[in-house]
């Protein structure tokens, strides 16, 4: 096997900090986490679980805030360096393709990624229960919320970078009205951005030695395109007799079949261990929603939330990280075919 790359573009201004010396682990936190803690601006509690691009000369991000209200909404924020971050306090404001006001009544855990000339934001929203709203903007000014792509419940949606077999792909978790005891990852393709189908079931929870992943998984971070397939940082609940904990760990999709998986982390890359991620708000939450990665080097950004409560940042190479997932990998039931 020759060396792993990141396939896509070079981003020179990557947040980034080395591998602590004596270090052994794959992926390792920054070292001034969080970077956004309680009461970042006056009308902001919380935020976390939040998604962030590169734009312009800096980075742009969609972000999960609440205020004392403890209502979810999204608000945007800036960044010249992706680790200080100025947010706006009032939230992200939508119309539809009509141009008429279409507002949710509560937003959480957006994704973003850029397809062609457009970002598309995807969140979860009230839909007569918790569902997937999707939108889009070319200026991060004007936001356009297209149509609800499936009926609730559902959580976690991931779209993928790139149409694959000239279709856009997303990744969802099915779900319940509730915090739910259960949750496998699912594809769905559509031609369109709006109809929705060949529904696939991708990974399932659980695994004889995969405890940490027991109870529901989730699609994490938008997935980086490398020359081993598709590399997705997804979310693992474990059940307690103090509650749900939250890692998460990583997987390999076939490039152009990612409805099978090829490898996926046995073991968990990141779990609570750090007070950030262990108080909060909700505790024992470690939750990836974002990555920036940098195809020269290697090297990924990848964001995530910690206890409901926090922004952190952790960081890794593809080329440390794919061959550890395969030499870590354990794969359940269903994972390497086309389960339909």
């Amino acid at each position: 096997m020759g060396e792993v790359k990141i396939i896509g573009e070079n981003l020179e201004n990557i947040p980034w900090q080395d591998k602590p010396s004596g270090f052994n682990h794959v992926i390792w936190r920054h070292n001034e986490n969080p970077i956004i803690g309680w009461n970042p601006t006056d009308k902001l509690c919380r935020v976390f679980n939040s998604a962030v691009v590169p734009w312009k000369d800096g980075f742009i991000g969609v972000f999960r805030a609440e205020g004392r209200s403890g209502k979810p909404q999204l608000v945007l924020g800036k960044s010249k360096d992706g680790v200080k971050w100025e947010l706006e306090d009032e939230r992200i404001h939508w119309k539809d393709e009509k141009g008429e006001e279409y507002e949710p009544n509560y937003s959480y855990d957006p994704r973003v990624v850029k397809i062609e000339e457009d970002y598309y934001i995807i969140w979860c929203v009230d839909f007569a229960g918790a569902a997937l709203g999707l939108g889009k903007t070319r200026d991060f000014k004007e936001f356009t919320r297209l149509e609800n792509p499936f009926i609730p419940f559902n959580r976690n949606g991931v779209l993928f970078p790139r149409r694959v077999n000239g279709n856009y792909l997303m990744l969802s978790r099915p779900s319940d009205s509730g915090h739910t005891p259960f949750g496998d990852i699912f594809l769905s393709e559509s031609p369109d951005m709006k109809y929705w189908g060949k529904h696939r079931r991708v990974m399932s929870s659980g695994g004889d030695s995969s405890w940490w992943q027991s109870v529901k998984i989730g699609g994490g971070a938008v997935p980086i395109e490398t020359t081993e397939g598709w590399l997705l940082f997804y979310h693992g609940v474990s059940s307690t007799c103090n509650g749900f904990v939250y890692s998460f760990g990583a997987a390999i999709l076939d490039i152009d079949n990612p409805a099978r998986v090829l490898y996926r982390t046995r073991d968990y890359i990141i779990t609570p261990e750090k007070e950030y991620e262990t108080k909060g708000f909700v505790p024992n939450v470690a939750f990836p929603c974002a990555a920036l990665c940098d195809a020269k080097t290697g090297r990924i950004a990848v964001y995530y939330g910690a206890a409901d409560t926090f922004l952190a940042l952790a960081y890794t190479k593809v080329q440390e990280l794919i061959p550890y997932i395969k030499t870590n990998s354990e794969l359940i039931y269903g994972d390497n075919i086309e389960y339909r």
